[in-house]
């Protein structure tokens, strides 16, 4: 297990709506690694909030659904202003993303002269995606390497880490899915320098249950094509 003080310059951000079954082991996993994790509830209707702090994060709230992308945003504000944060992981507060990954991902930032790793579950074979959403993400890629020139394998997904360079270009005007499009947009546009790291996402039966793959990629299509 990797010591959390190797990581006191390093601030998980967590959107969070109704995960109050899963949320409080999801933080106090991370948190053995990560001691820095800040929640942005958007407008949860069940005990999320509670679950949360008694994990141990920090719990930012929005009285109302505002979408993942707001949840984001307010998050990197917070955290950005925090005394000696100097990294930055957006994480997922059910379950699907992993620390092993993310401590992978920070470490890369340490060493490498990059400013974002973005996950990718195409990089290898661990994550095992239902066809439509290949098929849905594979559509992104190509739509946004042609609207932007980022050259990612997987631009939809919601594992990322990055440095104060990065957090303080980030500016996520999109609230809900389109979001991870804007950030992608941003990387070009701010001419950050950007490498994929291999993750592995787990589809639960928890996350399956709430229809998060299906109606992710429903989402994806309708946003990238409306906006």
């Amino acid at each position: 297990m990797v010591s959390s003080r190797a990581n006191d310059d390093t601030w998980l951000i967590i959107p969070l709506f109704n995960e109050g079954s899963v949320v409080r082991a999801v933080i106090e996993d991370a948190g053995a690694s990560f001691p820095n994790i800040v929640c942005v509830d958007d407008g949860s209707s069940d005990d999320s909030v509670q679950e949360a702090l008694a994990g141990g994060a920090v719990v930012l709230r929005h009285p109302i659904n505002l979408g993942q992308g707001a949840a984001l945003q307010t998050g990197i504000e917070f955290a950005r202003v925090q005394p000696e944060a100097e990294y930055f992981v957006t994480f997922d507060s059910d379950g699907q993303h992993m620390v092993q990954d993310a401590l992978a991902m920070v470490a890369r930032l340490r060493t490498e002269p990059y400013d974002v790793i973005v996950g990718s579950r195409f990089l290898d074979d661990r994550t095992q995606a239902g066809r439509l959403k290949r098929m849905v993400l594979r559509l992104a890629v190509m739509f946004e390497r042609l609207a932007t020139g980022v050259k990612l394998t997987d631009a939809h997904n919601g594992l990322r880490a990055f440095n104060r360079r990065a957090a303080n270009a980030f500016d996520i005007q999109q609230n809900r899915m389109a979001h991870a499009s804007e950030i992608v947009a941003q990387i070009g546009h701010h001419h950050l320098r950007y490498a994929e790291q291999p993750v592995h996402i787990l589809y639960t039966d928890y996350s399956r249950s709430k229809g998060q793959s299906l109606w992710n990629s429903v989402n994806i299509l309708s946003e990238l094509f409306i906006k």
